[in-house]
């Protein structure tokens, strides 16, 4: 659907509110001078919430050849969601002395009229399934006589390497991007070599249907936000590309999407649509209860998803970065093949995780915290190092992975509280190393790594006592607990115990 037909909508849906609202005041057993000062300014602030909810669920867009049953559904579903955020606004203003007919009688009109409505859209206009908008563009197939079937294995004319870009691949480049965009793709791969398969597409049918192992680079110029499956799609770009192959993609990223909502409307409004925006798109997905809500309504359409996902996705799907650039409001990321997925069947996306840690033998682990980094962001430590290094205290500099609501977590340690539950299943001590992720492990010693998987992990960390600064000083401050513990293990445990709890009450030692 267009986007003049969701303004119609929605400018169709604000006269049936009004006239809702309006019905129920001449309904109700009083003269509307006393009833139309005291409702209007409520009314309006419902209006507001019922427009800004059905645009975020995209109940003015909803695509017509879903079945009539669905679509009555998505209605309902939507609206009763709006009827719960009102009710807890009235309740937090306390502001019950409005009558619940008025209310109860604007929300079932408005759902009758809509849900009619629907039903003529349905049969008497006689809508029609819609068309597929991806893109599937030809330009590439030859290029100044070179064609494609040139396998990606043997050396491609001299000639051609010289070649300007071709007309044609610019402008279908152009037309669904723009010329940054064709720009930065002429940076990070030759455009005028036939090698590669140029996209615009959200459905991984049209990934499924490119020939196997025949193009070395694959460009989608569709922004991932709007695909239903995301994994599934990076998965079905592996395995069509040799090892070594570039795929590159593009998102909207959630600071991004936040930049745009707040420039789009006038302020106060701007931050009103963006709370609702932020508890339907980012909180919904989250729980296993209304994420299944949050896909019904939305279809996985125009998703929230932050940078640290989207590269924690690419690294958990076989590609590492290469290169990356905001461009015009996306993010463009460049990311080259170096292994096949890892196929994870139960990521976690919740605010409960399970992270893979080393313990005692050697033997991995589930830990677990409440989230406080973005979810796939475990796939990102490699990179981060990479890019950041480490900080005093052993963690990551600049790490973006984590959370607004994460570094209050870990401030207080709220998100290593879940870990009880390792210490009364037997696999974590009250006082001990902590429990590392394979990569961070592969930073310490030989010796270290050998004493340590002698042990339980703990909950209560040396770090607490000595403060390390350096990823060497906390070595050294392990090597020396392990030591202790394995001459006297009851008397060091004590010790650090205590040690610990006085420099966390009284020195303040956090660890960042």
């Amino acid at each position: 659907m267009n986007r003049r037909s969701v303004l119609i909508n929605t400018f169709f849906d604000i006269l049936v509110l009004f006239a809702a609202f309006f019905i129920m005041i001449w309904i109700k057993p009083a003269t509307k001078r006393i009833y139309l000062p005291t409702y209007i300014l409520p009314f309006l602030v419902f209006a507001f919430t019922w427009i800004v909810v059905s645009l975020i669920t995209q109940k003015y867009s909803v695509p017509k050849q879903l079945k009539l049953s669905r679509v009555f559904l998505h209605i309902i579903i939507t609206n009763i969601i709006i009827t719960g955020i009102v009710t807890i606004l009235i309740f937090l203003l306390r502001s019950d002395f409005y009558s619940r007919l008025v209310f109860g009688g604007i929300v079932l009109i408005t759902s009758v009229i809509e849900i009619f409505f629907a039903i003529c859209d349905y049969y008497i206009c006689n809508a029609s399934v819609g068309p597929d908008t991806s893109r599937v563009f030809e330009a590439y197939q030859k290029v100044s006589g070179y064609k494609a079937e040139i396998p990606i294995s043997e050396p491609f004319p001299p000639e051609l390497l010289t070649e300007p870009v071709p007309e044609n691949i610019k402008e279908a480049i152009v037309e669904e991007s723009n010329l940054d965009v064709f720009n930065f793709l002429c940076e990070n791969l030759d455009l005028n070599i036939p090698n590669y398969s140029l996209l615009a597409t959200s459905t991984q049918f049209n990934v499924t249907k490119l020939p196997e192992k025949k193009y070395s680079k694959i460009v989608n110029l569709k922004r991932i936000n709007d695909i239903r499956f995301i994994n599934k799609f990076f998965e079905s770009v592996n395995y069509k590309l040799p090892e070594g192959g570039i795929f590159i993609a593009c998102v909207e990223t959630k600071d991004q999407r936040k930049k745009r909502i707040l420039r789009k409307f006038p302020p106060v409004i701007n931050g009103i649509y963006y709370f609702l925006d932020f508890i339907i798109k980012r909180v919904f997905p989250k729980f296993n209860l209304t994420k299944r809500l949050y896909f019904f309504l939305t279809r996985g359409e125009n998703r929230v998803i932050s940078k640290a996902e989207t590269l924690g996705r690419l690294y958990s799907c076989g590609f590492e970065i290469k290169n990356e650039k905001n461009i015009n409001g996306w993010l463009y990321v460049v990311a080259k093949k170096i292994r096949a997925p890892f196929l994870d069947s139960k990521p976690t996306y919740g605010p409960l995780i399970r992270l893979r840690r080393i313990g005692k033998n050697g033997k991995m682990i589930n830990v677990y915290k409440l989230r406080t980094m973005h979810p796939f962001a475990e796939y990102l430590q490699q990179y981060i190092y990479e890019l950041s290094d480490l900080q005093d205290g052993g963690k990551f500099k600049d790490d973006f992975r984590i959370t607004t609501a994460g570094k209050i977590f870990r401030k207080f340690w709220l998100d290593e509280l879940p870990m009880f539950i390792n210490y009364f299943r037997g696999e974590l001590k009250l006082v001990g190393v902590r429990p590392l992720s394979e990569q961070y492990y592969s930073l310490y010693s030989k010796e270290l790594k050998e004493k340590r998987t002698k042990v339980k992990p703990g909950l209560i960390p040396p770090y607490y006592v000595d403060m390390p600064k350096t990823l060497d000083d906390i070595q050294s401050s392990e090597l020396k607990y392990l030591d202790l513990y394995s001459k006297q293990p009851l008397r060091t445990d004590w010790k650090y115990f205590w040690k610990a709890m006085w420099n966390i009450m009284f020195k303040n030692a956090r660890s960042a």
